[in-house]
């Protein structure tokens, strides 16, 4: 959908008359994903997520370790073991898989949602700096990279945006 928008943008813009035919259109292609994946603040966001959930992710850990041991205990010594010993561990292994699970579930909620947090305040400074750099240079169009299949290398401004965010602290 937002492909189609762009493009319908785009063909708008191209066709839109003779005061167009006339001028040099400049525009520019942003690699979010890159951006994403590259640049200093989403490389710091993401340390930064992983110190604080790799005690949680410790913790479930644990947890998994925990109930692997006593469904192997119960596969190994089950049959032998007296009904009401046997009774009890596997209760004690299904509330330790209901706790796990809850964990589990939790936890990418948490985590997702602090990646979402981390995003959203790293996109909106590329968008500031990706104006800036449209400004500075007189882009007519800046675009985001998407469905995107064909796009010259110096209409990529994916490298300088990176570079502005690497600068800013």
């Amino acid at each position: 959908m937002k492909a189609r928008t762009t493009l319908a943008a785009l063909v708008l813009v191209l066709g839109a008359g003779p005061a167009w035919a006339a001028a040099e259109l400049k525009i520019g292609i942003v690699h979010v994903e890159r951006i994403m994946r590259e640049s200093a603040p989403a490389v710091r966001a993401q340390k930064k997520i992983e110190r604080e959930f790799s005690t949680r992710d410790q913790e479930i850990q644990k947890m998994v370790k925990q109930a692997r041991d006593l469904q192997a205990s119960l596969e190994k010594d089950g049959v032998t073991m007296p009904e009401s010993e046997r009774a009890k561990k596997e209760r004690e292994l299904a509330n330790l898989n209901r706790d796990l699970q809850r964990a589990q579930r939790e936890f990418r909620e948490d985590l997702n949602l602090r990646r979402n947090e981390e995003t959203a305040q790293i996109l909106q400074k590329a968008d500031r700096v990706i104006k800036q750099i449209a400004e500075q240079e007189k882009f007519d169009l800046i675009l985001q990279q998407e469905a995107v299949v064909y796009r010259s290398p110096r209409i990529d401004i994916t490298d300088r945006v990176i570079k502005a965010l690497d600068a800013e602290k």
